[in-house]
Order: C-alpha cells, then sequence, then structure tokens
C-alpha cells in the first residue's frame, strides 16, 4: 500500500507530499500556537477554537499536539514529515488483514491482500491524518480479535490495549469511537461480552487524562458540532451532499464495496463491516457527510470491502483473488489521480 500510494502521490512531484500539510487551513498551521506548552494548549482548545483552523475545528486537539511532537522531535523537513505520515497510513493495510486472517482464515486474508493494497481510496491516503487514524484503529481491532481468542489475564490485557487504542484514536477524530463497535460485535460473537467492560475501561484512560490536564472530550465534540452548524450547514444542502458523499464512497472504496456487502449475513468478518457500515449510515442520516468524505471514511474503506474474500457460507470455499475488481479499483485511482484535478 505504501509503494501504491507514494506512486499516486508522486504524480504531483514532491508537493504531492506536502501540499496537504502546507495548506493554511490545515493542521500544521496550527503547531505554532502550541508553543512550549501542549498542556496549556489542551486546556484552552475548546474556548480558542475560533482561532484555529478549519481542520483543527473539526477534531480533538491530538493531530496537531502529534505534528508539534515530531517537530520538537527534529522531523521539521515537510517532505520527510509527509513521507513519515503516508508510511504510518499505509500500516492500516497489513493490520486490516491481520484482523481478517482471525476472523476468516490465512486464505481469505491472502486473496483480499491485492483489493486492499491496490484500493482507490490509496489517492487519500498519503499525508493524511485520517489514515494515521485508520492504523490507530485496524490496531485496535487487531488487539480485540487478540483478546476474544485469549485466556484469563491475557485477554483481560489485550481488551485493555484495545480499548486505549480506540480511546487515542478518538482523540484524533470524534467519528472514530463508532469503530468501537466492530469489537463489541466481536466480543459478543465470541461469546466473550464481559471482556467489554475492559476495553471500556482502557476506552477511558486516555479521554480521562486529557480531562485531567484541562480538555473535555464532550465539550470539543460540542464545539465541532457547533463549527459544523455555522460554517458548513447552511451553504451545502444536506440531500444533495448525502449523495456526493455515496458517490464518493463507491468511488473511493470501489467495486470491492459491492462483493463485501453482499456477504454481510454470511461472512464471519461481520463484525467489521457492522462498526464501519454504522459510522457511514449515521454520517448520512446525521445530515454530517457535506464533503471530505473521502477523507474523513479512509477509517472505514478497508472494512466495508475485507468480505470481498470471504467465503458465502461459514465454513464454504473460498473465492478466488478478486484481480478484476482489483484492477478496477487501480485504474480508478489512475484515473482520478492522473486525470481529474486533485487538490489533496
Amino acid at each position: 500500500m505504501l509503494s501504491w500510494a507514494a506512486a499516486l502521490a508522486i504524480v504531483d512531484g514532491s508537493s504531492g507530499f506536502t501540499r496537504a500539510l502546507l495548506d493554511p487551513e490545515s493542521y500544521l498551521s496550527d503547531v505554532t500556537a502550541v508553543g512550549d506548552d501542549p498542556l496549556g494548549y489542551l486546556r484552552h482548545f475548546t474556548e480558542r477554537a475560533g482561532e484555529h483552523s478549519i481542520a483543527t475545528r473539526g477534531h480533538p486537539p491530538a493531530p496537531v499536539l502529534l505534528l508539534w511532537l515530531v517537530q520538537k522531535a527534529g522531523l521539521t523537513d515537510h517532505l520527510a514529515l509527509g513521507l513519515v505520515f503516508t508510511a504510518i497510513g499505509a500500516l492500516a493495510v497489513p493490520l486490516t488483514l491481520m484482523a481478517f486472517k482471525d476472523a476468516c482464515g490465512e486464505t481469505a486474508a491472502r486473496r483480499a491482500a491485492p483489493l486492499l493494497i491496490l484500493a482507490t481510496s490509496a489517492v487519500w491516503l498519503a499525508v493524511s491524518m485520517d489514515a494515521v487514524v485508520a492504523t490507530i484503529v485496524a490496531a485496535m481491532i487487531v488487539a480485540g480479535g487478540r483478546a476474544s481468542r485469549a485466556r484469563a489475564w491475557r485477554a483481560g490485557g489485550w481488551a485493555v490495549l484495545a480499548g486505549m487504542l480506540l480511546g487515542t484514536a478518538a482523540l484524533f477524530s470524534y467519528a472514530a469511537a463508532w469503530l468501537g463497535l466492530s469489537i463489541v460485535c466481536l466480543y459478543f460473537a465470541r461469546r466473550r461480552a464481559a471482556l467489554n467492560i475492559a476495553s471500556g475501561i482502557g476506552a477511558l484512560i486516555p479521554v480521562i487524562t486529557v480531562w485531567l490536564v484541562g480538555f473535555s472530550w464532550m465539550d470539543g465534540l460540542t464545539s465541532a458540532h457547533l463549527d459544523f452548524t455555522t460554517r458548513v450547514e447552511p451553504a451545502r444542502p444536506a440531500l444533495a451532499w448525502a449523495a456526493i458523499s455515496i458517490v464518493a464512497l463507491l468511488l473511493a472504496a470501489g467495486p470491492g464495496l459491492v462483493a463485501s456487502l453482499r456477504k454481510s449475513r454470511t461472512t464471519p468478518g461481520w463484525p467489521f463491516l457492522v462498526g464501519a457500515g454504522v459510522a457511514v449510515v449515521f454520517s448520512i442520516v446525521a445530515g454530517l457527510a457535506r464533503g471530505g468524505v473521502e477523507h474523513a471514511w479512509l477509517p472505514y474503506f478497508a472494512w466495508l470491502c475485507v468480505a470481498a474474500t470471504a467465503p458465502e457460507e461459514r465454513g464454504g470455499p473460498i473465492p478466488p483473488t478478486p484481480l478484476l475488481l482489483t484492477a478496477v479499483g487501480a485504474l480508478t485511482a489512475i484515473v482520478v489521480e492522473a486525470v481529474l484535478a486533485t487538490p489533496w
């Protein structure tokens, strides 16, 4: 996935890895506001929401603080920074395949690999903070899968780790919390419902930690929603933009989406479809899908497609590698990147 995303981004030269970072309405423009006082930045994050860039207003403070941290560590070159974040985002695919292997077996995961690696969504992966979120939640689902198969204290440890990763993802994106439904369903499917308590406690650890410092996640969510209702909602009719968002979903997820959803009732990977599917449906029904979903839904695309190579029924034969679907997805990515104007 890293090579594919990099190949698509390099169409625009080095700016393919730096343009998103240098956008004045992106997170990097807010790093100077952190200064030498990250705790103070957290404490005043919500009350100073109007001073933030557009990207930061709609998200918790973790993206800005992560950029501040890596710059403090000495990584200040914009091209190097873009490459590092692209590499972090690309880790979401092997982690997704690990979770799928745990649910549907190694053969199904191997046959799904080309479809996920050459996905159209790679166009938006380069230098995207949402891709970083995708990697965090993928690691969360892998940990949840390990918890559901472990015993005694090991199960509890994996479950707490899954929860902590979920809580961390929620500090990057308010919508990331929806993917917690995937491990909730996974625990119930494997009759390990008690693990939800451990994961719930784990999820609260990072959220309460930043609350003790001064940032309330709920206040931040309220502030982000207020910004949405005053800045975005009046200018973009809900119905029209819901249709546009669905088209963007079909374009970004590719034909593997249809093949995957067709098996949603029979695949052992159904918990993954539930978390991502509910997140997308809620966003549309609630009128929140009004542009930018090709980025905002990056954490969901792979999970909506994983069942494309799942058996038609439990224990049934594994479908062959979907070479045609993979080729269509890859070709679509090339057309989007090389032909259309892509300000990403």
